[in-house]
């Protein structure tokens, strides 16, 4: 994406985008095709200097599309993102290769395959093998073949901001739909919990995350990629438009990763400023709070003040809630419990939600899902997961989204497990190694002596 002028018009091409599959659904079939044609065709015919880019960008689309396609049913299978999202990565090994250095995700790989086996035994009549598997399984391989493909990877500081405009355009897509698909947020609001109608009709917790990713977007887009009045203008309409959308489907986990998200890159990016560009990060800064301020004042007078009650632990009459975490705490101890019961080789992948008594509650929670389904493996799944990123970081310490694609992943995995491709992706990423055009130095033609 070579001008600006570019990126806006492919961003107002997916605002249309937004419309017309509202008016006509099946037209998310074809848009679903079309993407995967365009981004597999880029990737093949790309040159090998500029193969890394267009795999990192079109994994960042379908991450940005997966709950749209979901809602709209436009993927041909459920966890269709995370399968392309593989592919992408499997074809960039193929033409490159991977990292000498990766061989702690060799072995995170290796040690998901015992909850396999163990599942296999422990088979469940009303289970459906496959698919629960592949809801389990998919994000963690999505994962493991993303860090491996990415780690270490070279690329351009200038390729990062490219691969946020691509993770952009199918948000804004959703998030226009999300507009004609429920106009007056006023009219359906009746109480403080998620609503599945201001989120298009499909799950809040997914919705809410990716709007909430959308928000971090915008958010780099505004302070690094927006050099002129106008494009910080367009680009902050777009993301109070979104965290609007994400604030009223009334699920606080995907804002909250948003939140954690933007204030672990604002940090570290002023820190890494020279003197001069701090003053106008500062500056920048506070155009983006009043920008929040806004989009939380708008939230809650179309709410007509839920909102705030439900970001204040408060049903619609203003009693405080028993539980902050709805329900989720349950959750979370009944898989610790699994894991104090079968401490060695876990439960079995997929077995979690088995052994509740409602069997439709699928795990929130990705930590603890790891250790009841996995066991004494699942530690050592985190301790790799943790640790060789930071490992990573101590001999690379250029990239200055590392710790920004981590707080999401973690943040992400806590309050909605690995259900999308997104927290795997930008856990991938967060091992980038990224590197920055240098500034010509001119120095003065010393004067020949006579």
């Amino acid at each position: 994406m070579d001008n600006n002028s570019k990126y806006i018009s492919l961003i107002l091409v997916h605002v249309v985008i937004g419309f017309l599959i509202y008016a006509f659904k099946p037209l998310s079939k074809f848009y679903f095709f079309a993407a995967v044609i365009f981004f597999v065709g880029n990737i093949i015919v790309a040159p090998k200097s500029k193969k890394t880019v267009k795999i990192m960008t079109a994994c960042a689309y379908f991450v940005g599309a997966e709950v749209l396609f979901r809602m709209t049913k436009g993927s041909i299978s459920y966890e269709a993102s995370k399968y392309l999202v593989i592919l992408f990565v499997l074809l960039g090994m193929f033409y490159q290769g991977v990292s000498g250095r990766g061989y702690p995700y060799f072995i995170y790989l290796i040690l998901l395959v015992p909850s396999i086996i163990i599942a296999s035994f422990e088979l469940k009549f009303e289970a459906n093998f496959r698919t629960d598997l592949a809801f389990v399984l998919s994000g963690p391989v999505c994962l493991g073949l993303g860090a491996l493909f990415f780690l270490d990877r070279k690329v351009k500081h200038k390729d990062v901001l490219e691969m946020f405009a691509y993770l952009s355009m199918p948000i804004v897509t959703m998030a226009m739909y999300l507009m004609v698909f429920n106009p007056s947020v006023k009219d359906v609001i009746q109480n403080t919990a998620s609503n599945y109608t201001t989120s298009g009709g499909f799950g809040p917790n997914q919705v809410s995350t990716i709007l909430g990713l959308g928000v971090f977007a915008f958010t780099v887009r505004v302070l690094m990629k927006s050099p002129t009045t106008f494009l910080k203008l367009f680009n902050s309409l777009f993301l109070v438009l979104i965290a609007y959308r994400a604030i009223v489907t009334f699920s606080r986990g995907g804002v909250f990763a948003a939140i954690i998200t933007i204030i672990a890159f604002l940090v570290v990016f002023f820190v890494k400023a020279v003197p001069r560009v701090k003053t106008e990060i500062i500056g920048s800064v506070i155009v983006l709070i009043i920008t929040m301020i806004a989009s939380w004042f708008i939230s809650s007078y179309t709410t007509k003040g839920l909102i705030d009650m439900r970001y204040a632990n408060r049903d619609s009459l203003g009693r405080e809630k028993q539980d902050l975490t709805t329900g989720r705490t349950d959750l979370v101890l009944n898989e610790l419990e699994g894991f104090i019961d079968n401490p060695f080789l876990g439960i079995g992948a997929s077995n979690t939600k088995y052994n509740r008594e409602d069997k439709s509650i699928v795990t929130h929670n990705e930590l603890t899902r790891l250790l009841s389904e996995h066991g004494i493996l699942g530690v050592f799944i985190l301790l790799i997961l943790i640790f060789t990123p930071l490992s990573y970081r101590s001999t690379n310490r250029r990239n200055i989204f590392f710790y920004a694609f981590l707080a999401f992943w973690f943040a992400t995995i806590n309050h909605s497990a690995m259900r999308i491709a997104a927290p795997a992706y930008f856990y991938a990423l967060a091992l980038l190694n990224v590197t920055y055009d240098q500034r010509p130095v001119h120095r003065k033609r010393l004067a020949r002596p006579r």
